[in-house]
């Protein structure tokens, strides 16, 4: 799978907690300040910032960053299914919030304020009283009870009051019959003015909600009966969001490319919510039956035959028949398309490279014979045939749909589990089950992707988002036992790789000992401590841990810097001084330079004397530019297996006539090793094979292996059904919701 890394930064504005927000109101209040504007034409609009977590901050991560990059302008949001309306919220006398289900009423002489950070949800003062009321929530602490959970919330609001005496800390009962927890307290401001403060919580749906009050003690005691009625009556129901039951909805993170080509699946791994294809991988990573319900295979193991299935359905109903997998695989293989995957995927049937080439009209491998059964013609026998054949360029479209316009893929007619009914350009993807799925409609109705809303961690932690990557500056955090988070931490291997590309047909590169010196000078271990925080494993070679073929017992280019210099020196270029200038091609912003570059530019200055050069190309079509070849000497990639075979990185990134062979590397002994293993059917003789394979690619220095990753992602304990995957497999159309966790 192809992964172009974004090196972004932008600067992210933290929360303040909430003592220092109340502590500021306080002192503005006692001195007699009307803190809320006088109308809505007062308020000036402030950027929405998430809370902080309970660790320092750290430094922004490209992932994290992914939720504050600025949204260009683009066109206006695609029609939306009919969905309830969205509620109107607040109004004066009662806060509203059916995002997250919380609700109570107070006087409407109170005059409110939004909150001033995403986890505070309203200021309230009562005029001419010096009160205050704030609400805000917290995530619901790991298993706590509610009795320690409002300890823990009602010990950090009040931090920085001194001389503080608790006067209640008992339980109560919203007039709900909801379990709640109130406690008060007195205490001093730095000047010594005395303060009174009531907290009162109630917890639902793993958060707690705070209703905060104070202010002098003498009008806490005038507003007590008021405070009591209006804590009483805080309503904690099931939350909604855009009109949608809360426990009716999977709730993901995203982002947005104005890239078509991101979306569409000949150009793309596809959106396995909206497409599919004949065969897929489950969460086991066997491989099942899709769109065909079975197949036969010839005896000399070059003959497919298809059988779909009589319930396949596009999502406007219409069958899929066996000339829709013909256009869609045509389409792909079209010259027009520009796929820079298709030949990768489906390049081993008979006639694709003759049409991607320009030389033929139709894919010649291609037999319809009759609506539902079609004839597939290989040009070999190749035992991961099959497995190709879950990836975007084999998936399935409508070619009506696909005809419509040039953003047919934003209101795309597919074939999957779910449909997206709404897309609110930077803001959301909205996606409904489909009904008539042919394998049967997925448990959960609705699935609803963020898009560009926040950091994940600190989503996940309020509750936003019901799973989330683990970026590697939260990794120690969340593996520490006494950490909340760990008990929702899913972890394990997977199967990618991280590498430099060498450009071997532009010098110095074209000669192998260069080649070697620079990969000889890279300190992986160095590398991986300071720029990946310790998280993955320091490649010996191509292959990943967890894939088949791994050889643990390979010999590398392991750091030598006298053995690097010694190969510079016996190079055809003879030192540093001869070498051409040298440019790293990187995607990102200006004159920005990303610390993995930094970390390897100092590594080759301090141990070869080198000097690189280096140039960004913009994010959205950093890989499309590369793959055209648009790129100095050295750049980077990050490969991911799409099918568990050691062929689909071997052959798929270093065949001389491979279609992701962006550095140009051509080893003819290679490609011969190659060859043969494509077609050995013996299971131990093709692992022997790409090892052999892995040995030639490493010796002869066709690129500089980094590091293998390590996953780690955060899974609600409501989501039933995850099982982290090595490889990406459409895992949303098996998961459940269990609403009784849900409910908390």
């Amino acid at each position: 799978m192809k992964s172009q890394q974004l090196h972004t930064n932008h600067s992210q504005r933290r929360a303040r907690p909430i003592r220092v927000i109340w502590l500021g109101l306080l002192v503005l209040v006692l001195a007699g300040c009307n803190i809320l504007p006088q109308s809505a034409a007062d308020v000036a609009p402030t950027a929405t910032s998430v809370p902080p977590t309970t660790t320092a901050e750290q430094p922004a991560t490209p992932d994290d960053l992914a939720g504050t990059l600025t949204p260009t302008p683009g066109p206006p949001n695609m029609p939306t299914a009919t969905l309830p309306p969205e509620d109107v919220g607040s109004s004066a006398g009662r806060y509203e919030n059916s995002e997250l289900g919380f609700a109570f009423d107070y006087p409407s002489a109170w005059q409110s304020e939004p909150g001033e950070d995403e986890s505070t949800l309203t200021t309230l003062v009562a005029p001419f009283s010096r009160l205050v009321v704030i609400a805000f929530y917290s995530p619901l602490p790991g298993d706590a009870e509610l009795e320690e959970a409002a300890g823990q919330v009602h010990a950090a609001a009040i931090n920085g009051v001194g001389n503080v005496e608790r006067l209640t800390d008992e339980p109560t009962t919203l007039a709900n019959g909801r379990a709640a927890w109130i406690s008060e307290y007195t205490g001093e401001l730095d000047d010594g003015t005395t303060i009174q403060v009531i907290l009162t919580s109630a917890a639902r749906g793993g958060r707690i909600f705070t209703l905060m009050a104070f202010g002098p003690p003498e009008t806490i005691t005038s507003e007590r009966e008021t405070l009591t009625e209006v804590a009483a009556g805080m309503q904690l129901e099931a939350p909604s969001l855009y009109g949608l039951a809360r426990d009716e909805v999977l709730i993901l993170q995203g982002g947005e490319s104005t890239n078509p080509r991101v979306y569409d699946p000949a150009t793309s791994g596809g959106n396995d919510l909206i497409f599919s294809g004949l065969v897929s991988f489950n969460p086991q990573l066997e491989l099942v039956p899709e769109l065909a319900e079975s197949w036969e295979i010839s005896e000399d193991g070059t003959v497919y035959t298809f059988h779909l299935r009589e319930n396949a359905r596009f999502h406007n109903g219409r069958p899929v028949t066996a000339q829709d997998v013909i256009y869609s695989w045509e389409r792909a293989a079209d010259p027009a398309t520009e796929s820079d995957i298709v030949l990768t995927y489906l390049g081993d049937i008979v006639g694709v490279p003759a049409l991607h080439a320009g030389e033929a009209e139709q894919i010649s491998g291609l037999e319809a014979l009759d609506e539902r059964t079609l004839q597939v013609t290989i040009d070999a026998p190749k035992p991961y045939f099959l497995m190709k054949l879950t990836y975007g360029p084999a998936l399935i479209v409508d070619r009506a749909n696909v005809e419509s316009g040039p953003e047919w893929y934003r209101t795309p007619n597919g074939t999957g589990p779910y449909r997206l009914i709404r897309w609110d350009r930077f803001k959301l993807q909205l996606y409904e089950r489909n009904a008539e799925f042919y394998l049967g409609p997925p448990a959960i109705p609705f699935v609803v992707v963020q898009l560009f809303s926040g950091v994940g961690i600190r989503m996940y932690e309020t509750g936003d988002i019901d799973m989330t990557g683990v970026s590697r500056y939260s990794v120690d955090r969340v593996r520490d036992p006494t950490e909340p988070l760990n008990a929702d931490l899913r972890e394990g291997v997977n199967m990618c790789t991280s590498l430099v590309r060498f450009d071997v047909e532009q010098p110095p590169f074209d000669d192998p000992r260069v080649r070697q010196a620079f990969a000889l000078a890279v300190d992986k271990q160095t590398y991986l401590d300071v720029v990946l925080w310790g998280t993955g494993i320091p490649a010996q070679g191509l292959y990943p841990p967890a894939l088949p073929g791994y050889n643990p017992d390979l010999a590398g280019l392991t750091f030598d810097p006298e053995l690097a210099r010694q190969r510079l020196a016996e190079s055809s270029y003879g030192s540093a001084e001869a070498l051409p200038p040298i440019v790293f091609t990187d995607s990102g912003f200006g004159g920005e330079v990303d610390p993995s570059v930094s970390a390897l530019a100092q590594m080759w200055q301090t141990h070869l004397g080198v000097t690189i050069e280096v140039e960004n190309l913009e994010p959205n079509t950093a890989y499309d530019r590369i793959h055209d070849g648009y790129h100095g000497q050295l750049f980077f990639s990050s490969w991911c297996a799409d099918y568990p075979d050691p062929e689909n990185f071997a052959d798929v990134l270093f065949h001389a006539a491979a279609q992701q062979n962006l550095g140009n590397y051509a080893n003819p002994e290679l490609d011969k090793l190659l060859e043969t293993a494509r077609v050995e059917n013996e299971v131990a003789e093709r692992i022997a094979l790409y090892q052999q394979a892995e040995q030639i690619i490493v010796e002869d220095a066709a690129a500089i292996f980094l590091n293998h990753g390590l996953s780690y992602m955060l899974v609600k304990p409501y989501i039933k059904n995850f099982e982290l995957t090595p490889i990406n497999v459409p895992i949303e159309r098996y998961l459940e919701l269990d609403t009784a966790a849900l409910e908390g």
